[in-house]
């Protein structure tokens, strides 16, 4: 009950529809390869290399171009649209990948990403932040606010830079954002967050509600990540965990995630509280998708449309808007 109360009073962006009958049986398809690679993947090691064989089964994106990038040591890929009409380093969106702070890679996330550059005409800087166990926190925040700034450094103008990411990244892409507020430096145009982490002591009702219809996430997964993570650190730090931030001033916020999902409450928490503060936020509630949906616009109708959503998103607010 308390995730549809929840579900009513943040979901007010876009208006998704029902989900499809051919809609379901690709999820089932999609489910079924999750389950097939992560079978008996029970440590972090092996989660990770369980994600990394499913996503190489996955085809790479096309008509894109890339450069391989230190961005202040953070190593990364600078990738635009392979079309000659577009100005190359006006806009970008930096994309955090995500995989529980423990796993995924540039590889995991370039189809995303390389989709993501042509729909919203824009460069996008993908980064490989350090992994858990090797790094626990902060390490990975660290990374991607480096690479952030990096981006500033490199001729790109605030206002011109989103900061985007899922799961833990999507954690990763706000806290992030929290610290350039904290720093009082310029803050991005915008972020955009899939199913965000955004409580580590998991105390969302969804974690309970929607565990018999998440085959890839559960409560016992985001506790094992909380201690590898944080160690002795409060999982209600809002440091770690932005559910516990103050948002005020925070840039205008896009957030997509699953019904089903066990992270629900973790988006919709966020959103009420960012919206409470005075931010901008656009919530998308998609009916019947699993976490991590939309890495998988091959298998998956409503991955493509997510991710026009999010491109639509990026292209309101950037500064310089793309030329047709």
């Amino acid at each position: 009950m308390a995730a549809l109360m929840l579900l009513a009073s943040a979901a007010v962006g876009r208006d998704i529809g029902p989900q499809s009958p051919a809609s379901r049986e690709q999820v089932e398809k999609l489910i079924g390869l999750w389950k097939d690679h992560f079978a008996g993947a029970d440590s972090l090691q092996q989660r990770r290399t369980a994600f990394r064989t499913l996503m190489e089964t996955m085809p790479g994106p096309t008509r894109i171009q890339v450069r391989q990038v230190d961005a202040d040591g953070v190593d990364a890929e600078l990738m635009w649209p392979a079309r000659l009409h577009h100005p190359i380093g006006q806009r970008v969106i930096l994309y955090i990948h995500g995989g529980g702070f423990s796993s995924g890679s540039i590889r995991t996330h370039s189809l995303l990403a390389g989709s993501l550059a042509k729909a919203a005409s824009s460069d996008i800087l993908l980064i490989d932040y350090r992994l858990m166990p090797e790094y626990g926190y902060p390490a990975q925040i660290n990374d991607a606010l480096t690479a952030y700034r990096w981006l500033l450094d490199n001729g790109y103008r605030s206002e011109n830079v989103i900061v985007a990411g899922d799961g833990a990244g999507g954690n990763i892409a706000i806290e992030t954002v929290l610290r350039q507020m904290q720093a009082a430096k310029p803050l991005p145009a915008a972020v955009i967050a899939l199913s965000p982490i955004t409580d580590l002591a998991a105390t969302g009702g969804s974690m309970t509600s929607n565990a018999g219809s998440d085959p890839l996430v559960g409560k016992d997964w985001i506790e094992t990540l909380r201690k590898t993570y944080l160690r002795s650190r409060s999982p209600t730090d809002p440091q770690a965990s932005p559910l516990y931030a103050d948002m005020t001033g925070f840039p205008p916020l896009l957030l997509q995630v699953g019904s089903g999902e066990v992270l629900l409450d973790d988006t919709l928490r966020l959103a009420d509280e960012a919206r409470v503060a005075g931010v901008d936020v656009t919530t998308e509630v998609w009916p019947g998708m699993p976490h991590q949906w939309q890495l998988f616009p091959s298998l998956l109708d409503d991955a493509d449309r997510s991710s026009q959503n999010i491109a639509e998103f990026a292209i309101r607010h950037f500064a310089d808007k793309p030329q047709e």
